[in-house]
């Protein structure tokens, strides 16, 4: 069905919808997406929720993952995902944006645009991916302000709050500042560029009962670890944030190479979606259904 049918469009908020999956047993798979046609295909594989990462937002768009993005440009991703899939969305917040009042506005307009959870960072401006060296940290009062603020702002929004802490302070101060946003009011906690498994272990130990979230990135600091071996490490959700951007990114580097070298896509056909394939994962033919005045379209047959 296609967001323009009412049935597709759940009548349960996002954030409630996430909450729910993310009190059911089980961890909840998260793979990035980082477009409609992205959410589209994650969903006919099955997820049931998706997440929209700050660095795959950023590289779509020709920029780094800087803190340059902004809450507009963030709610035109939020939108576009959402209304195409129907899934429940988390989105990377960065650092709110600003202060309690920025905070508390890009909490309201992510739940608006359709988002069912956000998470917030307490790195400062400019923030940089958390698996780099250097980032310079809020102070934890300062950053549990922030998460008290899009506490009281939200209405539905499942909040995830991320440490960045474990390179400079250690798992102490990691699970001391995870403690302070629990207690500021976060749903779940995101202690991001752990190192090891017994890092994961000792720091969900550490917070017994609390929901966390596990990031599975490559070619960054975290080793990789199945969704199955997150669990049993004790973490309710894993996010993949920009394996979709990363892996779409090599194959039009791949094409464009083709295309200078030969002339011609023809070697590429093998590693291409078809037209019928698109078409599908558009319900192309869904929405024509609803308009009796487009002629039903047939696929042209490619010659021998």
């Amino acid at each position: 069905m296609t967001y323009l049918v009412g049935a597709e469009a759940p009548s349960e908020s996002a954030g409630s919808r996430f909450r729910k999956l993310l009190d059911a047993p089980g961890i909840l798979q998260l793979p990035g997406a980082h477009n409609g046609q992205a959410a589209l295909q994650a969903k006919d594989a099955g997820f049931q929720a998706l997440y929209l990462s700050g660095a795959a937002m950023t590289a779509s768009m020709g920029l780094p993952d800087l803190g340059i993005i902004t809450i507009d440009q963030v709610e035109f991703f939020i939108r576009q995902i959402v209304r195409s899939s129907a899934l429940p969305l988390l989105v990377d917040g960065d650092t709110g944006y600003g202060e309690t009042l920025n905070v508390m506005n890009m909490v309201r307009a992510f739940e608006e645009s359709g988002a069912g959870a956000l998470h917030l960072e307490d790195q400062l401006l400019p923030k940089k991916c958390g698996h780099l060296n250097d980032k310079k940290l809020a102070s934890a009062d300062e950053m549990a302000m922030k998460v008290s603020a899009a506490r009281r702002a939200r209405r539905d929004l499942v909040i995830v709050a991320r440490t960045d802490a474990a390179a400079s302070e250690g798992i102490d101060g990691a699970v001391a500042r995870a403690k302070k946003y629990i207690e500021a009011g976060a749903d779940a906690i995101f202690p991001e560029a752990l190192t090891n498994a017994e890092m994961f272990r000792e720091f969900a130990r550490r917070m017994p009962g609390v929901k966390l979230l596990a990031n599975m990135t490559e070619f960054g600091r975290t080793p990789f670890y199945t969704a199955k071996e997150f669990e049993e490490m004790g973490y309710s959700m894993i996010i993949w944030p920009v394996s979709s951007l990363r892996a779409a990114n090599k194959a039009q580097a791949d094409l464009y190479a083709t295309i200078a070298r030969d002339g011609s896509t023809e070697a590429m056909l093998p590693r291409m979606q078809t037209r019928e394939e698109l078409y599908r994962t558009l319900r192309y033919h869904e929405y024509e259904a609803l308009d009796r005045s487009i002629v039903e379209t047939v696929l042209p047959t490619i010659a021998a």
